[in-house]
């Protein structure tokens, strides 16, 4: 590929964006002729040194806009007058909306509390002091960084006081925030979410990878990283679906304290675990070097954009500092709202109502993958709102064969991330079926 000049710069991230680009510019310059087969996803992500998710996802979104087409058993291929046609024109092939939708990252926006939660608004709204509609506290407002904290320590075993949570705009927004304050080379798990890997980039820190096997992260490869910070999915790992070992928990507790390394956990699907209690979160064993992220994206919904961190008293005040700076802190009605939700037990009844419901479509997904898909292997544990699925021999096509079934899907690495949070269980033995005549 190096003659058709697709210049990635990594220092900007959005790697698949920039492919995608290059390849479109390409076709419509006559570089890429029509019916031309282009590289297989694995051997281009080999050539160009990124993921193959990066390449996956550049396809797939050149697939939808016509410019290529991906055919069982003739790979994919440059569009013939895929440079010049408009959108909406012939010879353009469409991508209809899938009919059944196994991406995961997408809790059921259908069971949101809405009752519920236009309780506690009302209540929030009748009990706030004409202050509290003044600009709010940066960390976030009083009242419910103290019902965060109880409900962090009771849930989470978290070792927290109110004055070291900063609610934040979300996980991402937390994230992002953190790792520019601690400016330190950053560890990520591989493999990871591919949609965290721009943003982090947009940090402008250098980014490692460090390999993730049956109990979690290799301490070891961290060690010999020359990381100084790393994020963790200790709870439920993405996309494995693993659990950060006891063992592994000390070694990387050892590691922090040895280094004096930050620790960045993405308490990630950590309310939903279906076999038994969760763990508790590994920033109980050394706050003093952790970083705690949380949100109810997954709990509620993720349009809500509510999220805190938990950090040491210098880092929660710095971070507090940047957004007085920035954006003087988050909406205070939702802020109060949430605490009445918390105080309430509003939010406990609707974690054991949907662990129920997750519960039962996980079950369904791992029962229709053993009835049409009996080769396939389902790791991780009973949690969460995914799981990861190895399948041998997996087609480099298969996101494009699923999608011409009616199934979205996400390939990572010799697998499929398969969410099951918005589809129905009663459709989940039909999904499958459909996968199933996709890949074979």
């Amino acid at each position: 590929m190096a003659d058709l000049h697709v210049a990635l710069d990594r220092s900007a991230g959005r790697l698949g964006v920039q492919l995608a680009a290059g390849l479109r510019a390409a076709v419509r310059e006559g570089r890429l002729p029509g019916g031309t087969r282009l590289p297989s996803t694995r051997s281009l992500a080999d050539d160009l040194a990124v993921s193959r998710g990066v390449v996956v996802a550049a396809y797939e979104q050149l697939v939808a806009e016509g410019f290529l087409i991906a055919r069982t058993g003739d790979g994919t291929r440059v569009a013939e007058g895929g440079g010049h046609a408009e959108p909406g024109e012939a010879g353009r092939e469409r991508q209809p909306e899938p009919e059944f939708d196994l991406r995961p990252g997408v809790p059921d926006l259908s069971a949101f509390p809405r009752a519920r939660w236009a309780a506690a608004y009302k209540r929030a709204l009748e009990t706030m002091a004409h202050s509290d509609f003044a600009y709010p506290d940066p960390a976030g407002v009083p009242v419910l960084r103290a019902e965060l904290a109880g409900y962090l320590r009771r849930v989470r075993a978290a070792d927290v006081t109110p004055d070291r949570i900063v609610v934040t705009g979300g996980v991402a927004h937390g994230l992002s925030v953190v790792v520019r304050h601690v400016r330190a080379p950053l560890a990520v798990e591989d493999p990871t979410s591919d949609r965290q890997i721009p943003l982090l980039a947009g940090t402008g820190v250098p980014i490692v990878r460090v390999p993730v096997d049956g109990e979690g992260i290799d301490v070891a490869a961290l060690a010999a990283s020359g990381a100084r910070s790393v994020l963790l999915t200790p709870a439920h790992q993405f996309p494995t679906g693993g659990v950060l070992s006891p063992a592994r928990r000390a070694a990387l507790v050892a590691w922090a304290r040895r280094t004096g390394g930050t620790l960045i956990e993405d308490d990630y699907d950590a309310e939903f675990r279906y076999d038994r209690d969760p763990v508790g979160c590994v920033q109980g064993l050394v706050p003093d070097l952790t970083v705690l992220l949380g949100s109810v994206s997954k709990a509620l919904a993720p349009g809500m954009r509510l999220g805190w961190l938990v950090a040491p008293a210098p880092l929660a005040a710095a971070v507090a500092a940047h957004r007085a700076l920035t954006d003087l802190g988050g909406p205070v009605v939702e802020q109060h709202a949430l605490a009445h939700f918390l105080a309430s037990g509003a939010h406990d009844r609707q974690l054991r109502r949907m662990r129920r419901i997750y519960r039962a479509r996980r079950d369904a997904l791992v029962t229709a993958l053993a009835a049409h898909l009996p080769h396939a292997q389902v790791g991780g544990v009973s949690a969460g709102l995914h799981l990861y699925v190895r399948i041998t021999d997996l087609p480099d096509d298969a996101v494009a064969r699923a999608a011409r079934h009616g199934v979205a899907v996400l390939c990572q690495g010799p697998g499929l991330t398969l969410g099951y949070g918005a589809l129905p269980e009663r459709h989940i033995p039909t999904a499958v079926a459909r996968l199933a005549q996709a890949l074979t």
